[in-house]
């Protein structure tokens, strides 16, 4: 292994739904119209989901663990403030560009196919069906967070509108 860590291998972790608790924020995307504002501006106030923190913090032991979110970049400094607050393994985070709004599922695995180029990836973890299922057929190990909230309004805004 080299001294920067780059030949273990990368556990790949979704932030919202995954990591982060977003059922407080989920009442902005059950408006019309959606406050994507007041979404994000609430995402530092997530509290973690100990099933995905731990899962994290274990996986640090034999993987760079990397965040891949469906976030914006403008959510950046918030998203690394977050993640420190909650005691996780620092990583590289991939956000959605600002203005980019194509489906989650499209989004994530084009920066899987990426980082698959130069390293292994021991797995992704996710709460996004349609992510997961679409890494599975890319051939990604893939982890289902299935300890959040689930939320129809934020399904559909990752599907249809690109946002998260």
């Amino acid at each position: 292994m080299t001294a920067s860590g780059r030949s273990r291998p990368l556990a790949v972790f979704d932030l919202d739904g995954t990591l982060a608790d977003t059922a407080h924020r989920q009442r902005f995307l059950e408006r019309e119209p959606r406050d994507w504002a007041a979404f994000f501006a609430a995402a530092p106030q997530d509290p973690p989901l100990a099933e995905g923190v731990a899962l994290a913090l274990k996986r640090a032991r034999d993987c760079e663990v990397v965040y891949l979110t469906g976030r914006p970049e403008r959510c950046r400094r918030d998203t690394v403030d977050w993640l420190a607050a909650q005691g996780l393994p620092e990583g590289r985070i991939w956000m959605r560009r600002n203005d980019d709004r194509r489906p989650a599922r499209r989004t994530k695995l084009d920066i899987l196919r990426g980082l698959a180029r130069d390293r292994e990836i021991r797995v992704l973890v996710d709460d996004d069906e349609l992510v997961c299922d679409e890494a599975e057929r890319a051939g990604f190990k893939v982890v289902r967070a299935r300890w959040g909230t689930a939320s129809a309004a934020l399904k559909d805004a990752q599907e249809r509108e690109g946002r998260t």
